[in-house]
């Protein structure tokens, strides 16, 4: 572990398997930084330490990097201020940063990172109940990724009735959604979001992902990111998958069903990150099959 600094925030850099993590130290729970042990100095994340936005308790600032929130979003609840220093935990192969209690909000977070089977790393998103009634909500994972990339949101086909008459398969929008924007690109059996610096736009995309993994690709390089779907209400509309852009980044989202969690009770969303060199890779399906195929094959 050694101590660094990613755009002025200070961190923790950490190797676990083929990755180098960076976890943000003054502020969080956040990762600044993700990169292969081959490319240590590409960090597939866009860290943004100045913007943001005005809220009811303040300036509230995205940082960048990996965040944890909670589901459904509302202001100011999603955007508490998060700007104080984080206590963390090492152990052998894991290590966990323990977020602030949130007392308006009832819950407290922590992130734990530890190595995973087929050279990834397991990322364990923990929320609990620190009030004195019951809380509904969901766990929100969300990776600020580097500009000029695209995301991939699967949607295999999967017949719910014998006779494939019944729809198997929807996508959520957002009242900012334009469904003629170039950055959407709609193939077979999958939702494509490219990022572009030159459109200020935001634009905004969610679904049911099938398999269960979205990735994002940039500069030869793919970030995967791999979870269980499990059984429960989902949030808008039925999201386990969530793309956002504007021109400064791409937000990389995956969410955990709601759960109604009762005092000192908690719920995990885990996630299981891996980083491919794979080279050129197009938002088409036969690019996404030959070259993702037998990587990401659940």
């Amino acid at each position: 572990m050694e101590e660094r600094k990613f755009d002025g925030l200070n961190a923790k850099l950490i190797r676990l398997n083929n990755m180098l993590v960076g976890i943000a130290t003054d502020i969080g729970p956040r990762i600044l930084y993700l990169a292969s042990a081959e490319r240590r100095d590409f960090n597939v994340f866009r860290v943004l330490p100045q913007a943001g936005m005005q809220t009811p308790e303040g300036f509230w600032r995205i940082y960048g990097g990996h965040r944890f929130w909670s589901s459904p979003e509302a202001k100011p609840r999603s955007y508490s201020i998060d700007d104080k220093p984080v206590k963390m935990e090492v152990r052998e192969n894991s290590l966990t940063v323990y977020g602030n209690p949130e007392a308006e909000n009832f819950v407290q977070k922590e992130i734990t990172i530890e190595s995973s089977s087929e050279n990834g790393i397991q990322v364990v998103h923990t929320i609990e109940n620190i009030g004195r009634w019951p809380v509904k909500l969901g766990c929100w994972a969300l990776s600020v990724m580097r500009q000029r990339g695209f995301a991939i949101i699967p949607l295999k086909p999967s017949k719910v009735d014998e006779d494939g008459l019944l729809p198997d398969r929807h996508v959520s929008l957002w009242p900012y959604t334009d469904l003629s924007d170039e950055r959407l690109v709609l193939r077979d059996g999958y939702v494509f979001v490219r990022q572009n610096p030159r459109i200020q736009n935001p634009f905004k995309i969610g679904a049911m992902a099938n398999p269960t993994w979205t990735a994002y690709w940039v500069d030869g390089i793919v970030f995967a990111k791999q979870f269980t779907q499990k059984e429960g209400e989902y949030p808008d509309f039925g999201c386990s998958v969530e793309v956002y852009t504007n021109a400064d980044m791409l937000e990389l989202e995956t969410l955990g069903p709601h759960r109604t969690i009762g005092p000192s009770e908690r719920i995990q969303h885990t996630e299981i990150w891996k980083i491919f060199d794979i080279g050129e890779l197009t938002p088409e399906a036969e690019s996404i099959k030959d070259k993702l195929g037998d990587l990401l094959s659940n």
